[in-house]
């Protein structure tokens, strides 16, 4: 890990004055995906601005019935509220199907939306990654990339995003609140706030240089059973090959409306309407064609459509017991 320079400031504005005001300066909260960056030397900030002890660590009601969740909530606390487990179970469900008990209690909200990619070379800095080195190729496309994405790729990336909790989010049609160094707010939904690869994929957010994470609100709930469901190659502590977030309402068998987003598919949450439209019409079969339309394997990975495919399947099935 090389030398950095480190500060604390007392608040949000002083955080984001702080991060813009250095070169290639970075904030950190939990630390679960950063300092192991800066240990692989991936991530070499020169100066790292410690948020913990800002006052961002509250879940509120909303005036319109929704939840107002701090960026420097706990993702355990997240999970444990009674509120969430009772009106949005997708995402309490969503963030226990993340990570380990000791990484939980650790990660942060903010944190957990801007987790990098754990494709392999962008972790391996001996190899070519546009995301890491712009410019320099990506190694996926024609090396190992089973875990790596199947739709909204480009030529020159095909990374996922690893997030659990932001897959969930985007089914709720969560807002990310940030302030700027210039103390200017911004309300960014989810659906625009992670960013395709196309010809930048370094660039992985809609956030500004020194623009800070405040608070994530949730509208008022939802009708519909909720779930999660998530593939991995191990029981625990892994990462999703496909993940399916649902929040469905439904008549006995008959389906209503549907909110389905995908996670390990993309890199961002990938939600279709078409998709949403389709299990109404005309059935689960046809949302998945939709939801994986124009999807392209790239090998090693070419497992992951008709695995979709099946998992949403079993998360409507799941749904429609419950």
């Amino acid at each position: 890990m090389k030398a950095f320079t480190y500060e604390r400031p007392a608040s949000v504005a002083e955080a984001a004055k702080a991060v813009v005001a250095q070169p290639n300066a970075r904030f950190i909260a939990g630390g679960t995906n950063l300092l192991d960056l800066m240990k692989l030397q991936i991530e070499t900030p020169t100066h790292l601005v410690d948020v913990n002890r800002l006052p961002l660590d509250r879940i509120e009601a909303t005036q319109d019935g929704g939840l107002r969740i701090g960026a420097m909530v706990r993702n355990a606390d997240l999970a444990a509220d009674d509120r969430v487990r009772r009106d949005y179970a997708v995402l309490s469900r969503a963030l226990l199907a993340g990570a380990s008990g000791q990484l939980r209690n650790k990660a942060t909200t903010a944190g957990n939306l801007l987790q990098r990619t754990r494709c392999p070379y962008f972790y391996d800095t001996a190899m070519p990654c546009n995301k890491r080195r712009p410019g320099s190729g990506c190694a996926a496309i024609q090396g190992f990339n089973r875990i790596l994405a199947v739709v909204g790729t480009s030529e020159h990336c095909i990374a996922t995003h690893p997030s659990d909790m932001a897959v969930a989010m985007r089914a709720l049609d969560a807002t990310v609140e940030t302030v700027a160094p210039d103390g200017a707010e911004r309300a960014i939904p989810i659906a625009d706030f992670h960013r395709l690869p196309g010809d930048t994929p370094q660039i992985e957010t809609a956030l500004k240089p020194g623009e800070i994470i405040t608070a994530v609100t949730l509208p008022a709930p939802v009708k519909g059973r909720h779930v999660y469901r998530k593939v991995r190659d191990r029981a625990s502590y892994a990462f999703a090959l496909v993940s399916v977030a649902a929040v469905i309402e439904a008549e006995g068998t008959t389906i209503r409306s549907a909110r389905l987003a995908f996670g390990g598919l993309a890199h961002k949450p990938w939600r279709v309407a078409e998709a949403e439209e389709a299990l109404v019409r005309e059935g689960v079969q046809a949302a998945g064609e939709a939801a994986l339309k124009g999807a392209r394997g790239y090998g090693a990975n070419d497992f992951k459509i008709p695995l979709a495919k099946r998992t949403l399947a079993a998360a409507v099935a799941e749904a429609l017991r419950a």
